[in-house]
């Protein structure tokens, strides 16, 4: 799930800053190629008079029937992922994740293929999108788009009260997509803030598959939270532009609905990890942090006491302690914390291998499968499983695999850079005109480097340049914006 999903606006600029020029320069920057080759376009156009069969039989089940449905951001059409849910007679839940089958029209080492293992993932920029695959497919073709017949992958999982999956499968199917449905809105109306959207107020049958969707996820999290999954949460921002100038910056607000789509990925990706265990395959996962002993001397500034060894759940009752006590500043905290366990990382696995697991979601199976229109990591995961259900032999060597997770990692983490470098860009666009404004702000940061504080609405950070002295992480202040730069990024601020 990425949260900032948003078109490409023409010509836009703020003070004389070409942002979407400059985007591709950061992109570049990081060793992105934004643009396609010409061996794609072809091969797009071989796809326009040989598409691939999409029909049910043999070994593809036709499942148009059920009562599919997406969530996704308002702005979303590279869709990868479908979900549907069933109670059973021994009251457990069924539930069936559809995802878009990709490599059906992206066959290995193809021209799309190949570019797609280069770039590793779509990147959100927030003005812009540098799709992985050419829109054509993944917001066309290959996207699991609203009354469209399409070709999926189908991760299916029981799950009974307690929130444990008790059995699972995975098969090829025909579905179709018979609500496209976005976050916000279907999150308030399960949370009880606001009417159905309509789509869903139209339909009792749909408002009962969510609900049961629903009370499934909320299940699964909590059997997560049992095993120590950490309960993080973090500050995500999207632009808001009004005539092609970016105006504000806005919080993305986690909710019912998002943690619906996040549990049912996190269970989804379990199922096809434990699947894969004896074949060669990728891996998604988060060491044991190696700097627990700073973890534990933060929480020990809190009055908390972490035992020496890592532990997952003694962490996390730290941190839904601390969300308790100080909401405000627990994203500041979990910041710190993700900081300090260290990025994630794919590795090969070969049969055999001990799992060294996901430490921050307290599993010890968890690969990449359910964005296959947005991460190529996926697209390998994919192939490996219509390999497996074919009974053909792995497509992919073990040097290969190892090829594509280091790629995989690095361009991972260029992509957060990029995203991170743009969205400074877009809150200094976001606040120029506001030059001599007055704010309400906590401290979030005093380093030799300087102070930081983050404003709370509209919600950017920048540098307290002006009477810093004395400012104390946490402490809370008054303060005057009196500067931007856009095409550096920098918002300064002086104490009010």
């Amino acid at each position: 799930m990425n949260l900032g999903n948003y078109k490409a606006l023409p010509n836009l600029s703020s003070s004389h800053v070409d942002l979407q020029a400059t985007a591709k320069d950061v992109m570049r920057q990081h060793g992105f190629e934004p643009h396609f080759p010409p061996a794609v376009q072809q091969q797009l156009a071989d796809l326009q008079v040989h598409p691939p069969a999409i029909a049910a039989g043999g070994n593809v089940r036709d499942l148009r029937d059920r009562l599919w449905s997406s969530i996704d951001n308002d702005t979303s059409r590279d869709l990868d992922q479908i979900e549907v849910a069933e109670r059973l007679s021994s009251g457990d839940v069924k539930v069936l994740v559809g995802i878009a089958d990709v490599d059906a029209s992206v066959p290995k080492q193809s021209a799309i293929d190949q570019h797609a293992a280069r770039e590793t993932t779509t990147v959100y920029t927030g003005i812009r999108n540098f799709p992985m695959l050419p829109e054509e497919l993944s917001t066309g073709k290959t996207s699991l788009l609203e009354n469209q017949d399409r070709l999926s992958v189908v991760i299916e999982f029981v799950a009974d009260g307690g929130g444990h999956v008790t059995s699972s499968d995975v098969y090829r199917a025909l579905v179709r997509n018979r609500a496209q449905l976005q976050y916000n809105s279907v999150g308030a109306w399960l949370e009880g803030t606001a009417a159905a959207p309509p789509k869903v107020g139209a339909s009792a049958d749909l408002q009962a598959q969510l609900r049961l969707q629903d009370e499934v996820a909320q299940k699964l999290k909590n059997r997560r939270y049992e095993n120590g999954a950490l309960n993080l949460e973090t500050d995500e921002t999207y632009p808001l532009v009004l005539n092609a100038q970016v105006v504000d910056v806005v919080k993305q607000q986690k909710n019912y609905a998002t943690e619906l789509i996040e549990d049912f990925m996190i269970a989804a990706n379990g199922v096809v990890a434990r699947l894969l265990e004896k074949v060669s395959s990728l891996r998604r996962i988060v060491k044991q942090p190696e700097r627990w002993d700073r973890i534990v001397q933060l929480a020990a500034t809190y009055g908390e006491k972490l035992p020496a060894e890592p532990d997952s759940k003694a962490l996390n009752d730290f941190l839904v302690k601390r969300k308790t006590a100080d909401s405000d500043h627990f994203a500041d905290l979990s910041l710190a914390v993700i900081k300090l366990i260290g990025p994630g990382e794919y590795v090969l696995e070969r049969p055999g291998d001990p799992a060294p697991g996901h430490f921050g979601l307290a599993v010890q199976d968890y690969t990449h499968s359910t964005a296959p229109n947005r991460r190529f990591a996926d697209i390998v995961t994919q192939r490996l499983i219509k390999a497996m259900l074919a009974g053909q032999r792995n497509p992919y060597a073990d040097d290969e695999l190892s090829v594509v997770a280091a790629n995989c990692t690095e361009k991972g983490d260029a992509a957060r850079k990029v995203e991170r470098e743009m969205s400074k860009r877009l809150a200094a666009a976001a606040m120029q005109n506001r030059i001599g404004a007055i704010f309400d702000a906590v401290v979030t940061g005093a380093t030799p480097k300087g102070t930081f504080v983050r404003v709370l609405q509209p919600h950017v950070e920048g540098l307290l340049a002006q009477g810093q002295q004395g400012a104390d992480v946490g402490d809370k202040l008054r303060v005057k914006l009196i500067r931007t730069d856009v095409q550096r990024g920098y918002i300064d601020f002086a104490r009010a």
